[in-house]
């Protein structure tokens, strides 16, 4: 990450409208309270609305509950200049195995492996396949050096790279190269070479499969494109129990053979007869969702063609099957806090409008859909924005600020802090507001453990704000980190912060009000 220095005289200029307290900024701030919180997460996290999957009539019921609170703020519809929803054109893509054998032995999807890609029904059979190490192409390690996988099938370590005494055979350091921080790197790499079927290895499949097991095969959703589908070659997930029947004629297990390339630093790349057989196809059918947009325009006639974005996911991952003692996933923390956030920093702004205090420039409340599924509902619309992004000065996204994570639990500061995450990626200019912002009215602390490109957990690139920052657009991630309940039934309203909902949501509203006050905007002057 590349950080260059601004001049005093553009810091002056951006985030001047923020050393001080402004007393209007601080009469609408309390409308974000934590009452009007629990009243609107009340609803959407409810039973009700079925755990809001995108595609599944809870989201449809979510996005309508957003759209009438957006009408009744006196916020616009802005897509094609009279509706609140921006359809987000998805595809559902079903991908099935119905058998998969190995030297005479069956192994089933969602039990012994499971597969992604996007192919056309095919049956395949071969007496061979290549075990290609770790798959890993470098200056110092070569895996593929002189070997043509194309329209082979292969078989790769998925679980890290080559390491002896914990220094990388790749990087000749303890810190591990981008083979293993980059998680799609390898299978790109792979794909790129055509083989006829990947099957990746790891530990860590078995537990996989036993947590998510059940949802092996259902459909996927993407984003539906025009034009011929794209394929890919397809990716078996096995368990090391799967890699062992395929090793079985080369005299040693997967376990050994990871062991001999570790210590050796050398390639054991090798042709290995094996009897493969293996049928699937893919299904598809469209699916309908919509992003939800409220418009403010701003009252400066230079400045309201320029907009921020005040943005959350209202989707989260649905229902259990049938038979789980609590089947809905009601997603209060994720991202029902973030949804109801923006609901409430919209009444604040709207009454600061109707009071004769509205923003300079614009600010476009977004309710994303599909973030659960790939982030799909923010790489639509910055695919295609309503505004354009070169007038979008950034995007402030809320993707759970209502509980405690795992890291503050029981510190004496679990109930003051908010995890800041990309503020600096792109501009020095959006950290600096945001900072003094904090340090003049909400006096949270601001931690910055997750600001970090080579982060392991990848917060920055999952949430919706990554794919604004995509396309140079400067971002702030407003997160409360990971806790016991993610992303499980438990993530319920009962368990709520509502104060500290409030005041996180209240540091995102004084941001935005320096921000779309401010006489310019915020420089871009880093690159991640």
């Amino acid at each position: 990450m590349n950080k260059l220095l601004l001049t005093l005289a553009s810091i002056g200029l951006v985030t001047g409208a923020c050393a001080q307290q402004n007393p209007t900024a601080m009469k609408y701030a309390p409308i974000i309270n934590a009452d009007l919180a629990k009243q609107h997460l009340s609803i959407i996290a409810s039973d009700a609305f079925e755990g809001r999957e995108t595609g599944k009539p809870g989201a449809d019921k979510a996005a309508h509950y957003i759209a009438d609170e957006f009408k009744s703020l006196g916020l616009q519809p802005i897509v094609n200049g009279n509706s609140y929803f921006l359809d987000i054109p998805l595809v559902e893509n079903a991908f099935k195995v119905s058998s998969f054998t190995v030297n005479g032995k069956s192994f089933a999807s969602g039990t012994d492996f499971y597969a992604n890609g996007s192919a056309p029904a095919k049956n395949l059979f071969t007496g061979e396949f290549v075990f290609i190490g770790y798959g890993i192409e470098s200056d110092n390690y070569d895996d593929l050096k002189g070997v043509d996988i194309t329209g082979k099938i292969v078989l790769y370590i998925n679980d890290g790279e080559p390491m002896n005494n914990g220094i990388s055979k790749i990087t000749g350091t303890d810190k591990k190269s981008e083979w293993t921080t980059v998680r799609s790197k390898r299978l790109k790499f792979l794909r790129s070479k055509n083989p006829l079927l990947i099957l990746a290895v790891g530990p860590n499949v078995a537990d996989i499969l036993k947590r998510f097991g059940g949802q092996i095969g259902a459909g996927q959703l993407s984003i539906k494109k025009d034009g011929p589908v794209e394929t890919s070659a397809i990716a078996y997930n096995i368990t090391p129990e799967v890699a062992n029947q395929l090793l079985k004629n080369s005299g040693k297990t997967y376990t050994e053979l990871k062991a001999s390339i570790d210590a050796t630093g050398k390639p054991q790349t090798q042709t290995i007869s094996a009897n493969i057989s293996t049928s699937y196809a893919n299904e598809s059918k469209n699916v309908k969702a919509v992003d939800v947009l409220g418009y403010l325009p701003g009252s400066d006639p230079k400045l309201k063609d320029e907009v921020l974005v005040i943005s959350a996911h209202y989707d989260h991952i649905g229902m259990l099957p049938e038979g789980a003692k609590d089947r809905v996933n009601n997603g209060a923390d994720d991202d029902g806090s973030g949804t109801t956030s923006i609901m409430e920093i919209a009444r604040a702004f709207s009454k600061a409008k109707k009071d004769g205090h509205g923003p300079r420039r614009s600010i476009l409340f977004l309710g994303n859909v599909g973030e659960e599924k790939g982030l799909l509902g923010s790489e639509y619309y910055t695919d295609h924005p309503v505004i354009p992004l070169a007038n979008t000065i950034a995007d402030l996204n809320i993707d759970m600020v209502g509980r405690v994570g795992f890291d503050y639990i029981g510190k004496p500061d679990s109930a003051n802090y908010v995890y800041v995450i990309g503020s600096s990626m792109l501009s020095t200019d959006l950290h600096k507001v945001g900072e003094k912002a904090n340090n003049a009215y909400t006096k949270l602390k601001l931690d910055y453990k997750y600001d970090d490109l080579n982060d392991p957990n990848h917060f920055y690139e999952r949430s919706d704000h990554y794919n604004f920052a995509k396309h140079g657009v400067p971002i702030i991630f407003y997160f409360n980190g990971v806790h016991a309940d993610y992303h499980q039934p438990g993530d319920e309203v009962s368990k709520i912060n509502f104060p500290l909902l409030a005041k996180r949501a209240q540091l995102v509203f004084y941001t935005a009000w320096d921000l779309v006050n401010a006489d310019t905007r915020p420089v871009v002057d880093a690159k991640k």
